[in-house]
């Protein structure tokens, strides 16, 4: 494993269901929160995504408040898309800092790992101090949100997964959990023969447990168990 960005890098896990996550999880040795009944956050108004993943996002929505979950709005988009701009100067400040000896040795071969050194390093350290700030900020406001609403559901990309593989596909639905140090998981939404679309369950810090044990029960949910 190579680092890139202190502050922000991210060990995570794939499997095939939340029940396969939550064997890993209890693999591993971590314990389990007892069954909890609590209202769940929706982003609304959505973030900025496709058209097929809004539709795909609402469907997902209504099909589980059918079932009996409790579902409130929280507002959070605007911050959502200042958070990832904030993550996108932390990453590029401290992975140009980090990468800078490799990058002077071997230049545009690292290909665009050379752009974001270039990049970041010529971001003055007051750029990074204010982005940093803000996510600090961000973590407070969210812990107050997560006491009403534990755990929140927002899509896991902008749209579909984009043909071929030069490019893994839009991160800034993801980018604003990771500044934050939450927990957070996707799981394939309802969308019949179209590419998958993923629903992202995020929780505060530490609620690794409770996020991955919601995961399970939507995903019952919406396979219409």
């Amino acid at each position: 494993m190579l680092p890139f960005a202190k502050s922000m890098d991210t060990v995570g896990f794939f499997a095939d269901t939340p029940n396969d996550m939550l064997a890993l999880w209890d693999a591993m040795g971590y314990s389990f929160r007892s069954a909890e009944d609590f209202p769940l956050g929706v982003c609304d108004p959505l973030p900025e995504v496709e058209p097929s993943m809004s539709t795909a996002f609402q469907d997902a929505v209504l099909r589980l408040r059918e079932t009996g979950l409790v579902l409130r709005p929280v507002n959070i988009a605007a911050m959502l898309a200042l958070l990832a701009e904030a993550n996108q100067t932390v990453l590029f400040y401290e992975g140009a800092r980090f990468h800078e000896e490799r990058y002077r040795q071997y230049g545009d071969r690292l290909g665009v790992l050379a752009d974001l050194v270039r990049i970041g390093l010529r971001m003055p350290i007051k750029q990074h101090e204010d982005a940093a700030r803000y996510i600090a900020e961000c973590r407070t406001h969210m812990t107050e949100i997560y006491r009403l609403t534990p755990v929140i559901l927002v899509p896991a990309a902008t749209g579909p997964a984009p043909l071929g593989l030069t490019y893994t596909g839009d991160w800034r639905m993801n980018s604003p959990w990771t500044a934050l140090g939450t927990p957070a998981i996707s799981l394939p939404m309802p969308v019949g023969a179209s590419l998958p679309l993923g629903l992202q369950l995020t929780a505060d810090r530490g609620e690794d447990a409770r996020v991955l044990k919601m995961a399970a029960r939507i995903q019952r949910a919406l396979d219409g168990e």
